[in-house]
């Protein structure tokens, strides 16, 4: 899909690029989730499994049903013990110019777009903005976040390292005189610079002090990795392809920064992984006639054309640079603790619009990473390594990601799951199929995926393993297209999305065979078109809409943060965290803890050990929706944004920022 801006913002484009199909199966009418979804539960009727568990303690009805006195929010006075987690006092739904967490925490500002990461330099001004300096600041649209804690200093009561994604830019609430719409041709090479300086990640290095928690400016760890010089080794199986090799780089292995970096993971040696998502948008042009990427590209959108990139650097024009697009769309691992090493991108790990890759172990000690592709009708996969890992011996495990087996997932209408193994000479995935090599099934991962029949599913956002429960929470965020609209709901029946639990059997990650269940429904419950199912203790502000990124607390508590990106005024309501009780008779019962202001995405939920401390990104304030904002009712500039959080000065254009959530007078979150 090509980015036409006339009436959307760049958010809202990428969003819609994520509403369209780019598999070919579903075209051929393959069985979707969908499909699948509605005969397991014609047949089973709700009953059996975990599932059954969770409606049989009061999962409120939909339709008519929903105004049964016995099923009203609230009712399942049982649920109380199982919530005990989830103690808080839920905020309302609602949407305004700010943000607003539950009673009894503070919810501070940690870190913003522009603000300084090294020593001698000047706060942050918007209307003197260059390359050189955005790469030595905090960078744009925070996602992602890990955490990787370190041995306190002197007065500090912890201390830590903040592993941060920054996914992609808005030029018009970047910078003045661009306006709203479509500025691909008014922006200029400078700009689009600091566009490029502003994608990537930040290293920085936090500490808390009287409960309170800041940056340090002036610490060794800090870093920026960035689109403009930050060089990458394409390790694995990929590394030295054909398809890799441009003209700055003949021998495909070094590659030059990475973009569009959504969720990621932390892994058990410490290192910080990061999934480029959205590429294809970054690129423009024309392939050359009959050149043999051409399939390969149109599988995944390239290209997008979101950006103007190209007009200033020949590589995101793939008529004079055409095998650029081959090298995103890859799994990075940076060490944070070393500044100075050099990323790789991890093509094992297969190349597709990553959500986010979170690590777990086997019981052998193999790492498993969980990845979804954020499309519709797109795959989950994961990742098992094929040594294992060492606790004793960090440099043992360094390149632990370059040697395993990927595979991609199989939902069954009886609630068994296949893990379908994507390795080269098996089944399908031989040379008579373009598969040459490993390098070519992971080039081409979508493409070897579709062959092997797995299951396309509504937008796979984060995969978060829970090591302690042997389960996976797999979030769908939506899917506009799977179902035919009408007059009530015309961006059809599953605008919501759902929760997917899958069960590892006897806590094994690494196997093939797993079941699934739904934990969730999204959407109002209230609403008859929604068909959205919660536990009936859900309260009207604790169901929510587009699942997307996950994190479990220290004591198994699941956090789900939402993206509806323009759709809220769907909901009614902002984006931001909520619990979701899994266990017991409260299992499938949704609390809001945290909303962002208005136009804002959620994302990065995070967690200190101690589950003391909540580190939660706020992504594009003042971007998505803005039009049907009734105080505001038009598109955000620079000039004229719809709010002006954080800082609300006068003149300081909105900043995506990091914030920091603890509880007054201590303890853990939620409780």
């Amino acid at each position: 899909m090509v980015y036409d801006s006339k009436s959307k913002t760049l958010s809202e484009a990428m969003e819609d690029s994520e509403n369209v199909s780019s598999n070919p199966r579903v075209c051929a009418g393959t069985r979707t989730m969908s499909d699948i979804v509605s005969a397991r539960l014609s047949r089973r009727q709700m009953m059996g499994g975990a599932m059954a568990a969770a409606f049989l303690a009061g999962c409120r009805p939909t339709g008519d049903r929903a105004a049964d006195a016995d099923v009203t929010p609230g009712a399942a006075a049982d649920t109380a013990d199982s919530l005990e987690r989830f103690a808080f006092d839920e905020i309302a739904h609602g949407v305004d110019e700010t943000h607003h967490v539950a009673a009894g925490y503070d919810a501070d500002i940690l870190i913003r777009w522009g603000d300084p990461l090294f020593p001698d330099m000047a706060p942050f001004d918007p209307l003197s903005q260059s390359a050189a300096d955005q790469e030595r600041r905090f960078g744009y649209n925070n996602d992602y976040i890990g955490y990787l804690p370190l041995e306190p200093g002197a007065g500090d009561e912890a201390r830590g390292l903040l592993c941060v994604n920054h996914e992609y830019t808005i030029a018009n609430l970047m910078f003045p005189g661009l306006g709203d719409g479509d500025y691909r041709d008014r922006i200029t090479a400078e700009q689009v610079a600091v566009e490029m300086a502003a994608h990537g990640g930040s290293v920085v290095e936090v500490y808390r002090r009287d409960g309170k928690w800041s940056y340090r400016q002036d610490s060794p760890y800090n870093r920026r990795i960035t689109m403009t010089s930050t060089e990458m080794e394409i390790a694995g199986p990929a590394a030295g392809s054909d398809r890799l090799k441009t003209s700055a780089d003949p021998s495909g292995r070094r590659v030059i920064g990475m973009m569009n970096n959504c969720a990621g993971g932390m892994t058990p040696w410490g290192t910080y992984l990061s999934g480029e998502e959205n590429f294809n948008g970054n690129f423009m042009g024309d392939l050359p006639d009959g050149h043999p990427e051409a399939e390969n590209y149109e599988r995944l959108g390239v290209p997008g054309g979101w950006y103007a990139w190209g007009r200033f650097e020949k590589r995101f024009d793939i008529g004079q640079e055409p095998n650029e697009p081959n090298r995103f769309g890859w799994v990075v691992e940076t060490d944070p603790l070393d500044p100075a090493s050099m990323p790789k991108k991890r093509t094992a790990l297969g190349r597709f619009k990553h959500e986010g890759a979170e690590t777990v172990l086997s019981p052998d000690g193999r790492v498993v990473v969980y990845m979804g592709d954020d499309q519709r009708f797109d795959y989950v996969y994961k990742f098992v390594t094929a040594g294992s890992y060492d606790p004793d011996d960090r440099a043992a495990n360094m390149d632990l990601l370059d040697e395993g087996t990927l595979y991609v997932a199989r939902f069954d209408e009886n609630g068994g799951l296949e893990w379908l193994p994507l390795v080269h000479g098996e089944g399908p995935l031989t040379a008579p199929n373009g598969f040459a090599s490993q390098g070519d099934v992971v080039i081409e991962v979508r493409r070897a995926a579709d062959l092997l029949g797995a299951t396309p599913m509504d937008r796979p956002e984060d995969v978060q393993p829970d090591a302690r429960a042997g389960k996976v929470y797999v979030n769908l965020t939506n899917n506009s297209r799977r179902e035919e609209p009408d007059a009530a709901n015309p961006r059809a029946e599953n605008m919501f999305g759902h929760v997917i639990e899958i069960t590892e059997p006897d806590g094994d990650f690494a196997a093939t065979r797993s079941t699934w269940d739904i934990l969730v429904r999204c959407g109002d419950p209230l609403d008859s078109t929604a068909d959205a199912r919660w536990n009936a203790a859900t309260s009207e502000n604790g169901w929510f809409a587009s699942p997307d990124n996950a994190a479990i607390d220290g004591r198994g508590g699941l956090w789900i943060a939402t993206d509806q990106g323009g759709n809220w005024p769907l909901s009614g309501t902002a984006d931001g965290i909520f619990s979701l009780e899994t266990e017991g008779p409260g299992r499938g019962t949704g609390k809001m803890f945290f909303r962002v202001p208005v136009g804002a995405e959620m994302c990065g939920p995070c967690f200190t050990p101690d589950s003391e401390t909540l580190f939660v990104a706020v992504q594009h304030p003042a971007s998505d929706g803005t039009t049907d904002y009734e105080p505001f009712g038009r598109e955000s500039t620079f000039e004229d944004p719809a709010t002006r959080w954080p800082d609300f000065g006068d003149v300081m254009p909105p900043r995506p920022s990091v914030v920091v959530i603890t509880k007054k007078g201590g303890g853990p979150i939620g409780s």
